[in-house]
């Protein structure tokens, strides 16, 4: 397991160093990372991330097309900040998620960690959708789901996956203000 672990572990690093550039290819490493997850996530009993990852497959599907999409002269979906009449909507989506997993988490599965797998789950699909509209707010989202899930992994003993998500966490801190930045370099 553990050199599964690995190898899913660098092909995180190597997401996350697309996500960090906003570059389209993080899509296509998007795709290939949830297969090798799907199987750790279940073999850790953890339920809503194996299902998460296989989200994440048809996310990043939905992300390619979404990122390279041409519209007249535009050449990339630009960096935006999630529009206002987004936010409740996104906050009643990521509620009902975070309860249905948990329900399902407590009653139907073994799941040590039922609370916090439905948490960073339920958090992850809503950060997921805005990463595929560019808004650069879902970045701060990532940053509580990769502090907690940092932590949930090392408590069951997935140590790289807990390292992938401590490095997740310290670049989305300031992929946030890459992001910024390229956001301002295009306004």
């Amino acid at each position: 397991m553990d050199t599964i672990e690995i190898i899913g572990a660098v092909i995180g690093l190597l997401y996350l160093y697309f996500e960090y550039k906003a570059d389209k290819w993080l899509w296509l490493v998007g795709i290939l990372m949830p297969l090798i997850y799907v199987y750790i996530f279940f073999h850790a009993k953890f339920y809503a991330y194996m299902g998460i990852n296989v989200y994440y497959f048809f996310a990043s599907v939905y992300g390619w097309i979404k990122w390279t999409r041409t519209a007249g002269n535009e050449v990339e979906t630009p960096i935006l900040h999630t529009p206002e009449q987004k936010i409740i909507p996104l906050a009643a989506v990521f509620s009902l998620i975070f309860m249905l997993i948990t329900y399902i988490l407590i009653y139907y599965t073994d799941s040590p960690v039922a609370i916090g797998d439905s948490f960073t789950t339920a958090l992850s699909i809503v950060a997921m959708w805005m990463l595929a509209n560019k808004y650069i707010e879902q970045w701060w989202l990532l940053i509580v789901v990769n502090a907690a899930s940092c932590g949930l992994f090392f408590l069951q003993g997935l140590n790289y996956t807990a390292l992938l998500y401590l490095i997740y966490g310290i670049v989305s801190f300031f992929g946030y203000f890459k992001w910024k930045r390229l956001m301002e370099k295009r306004n």
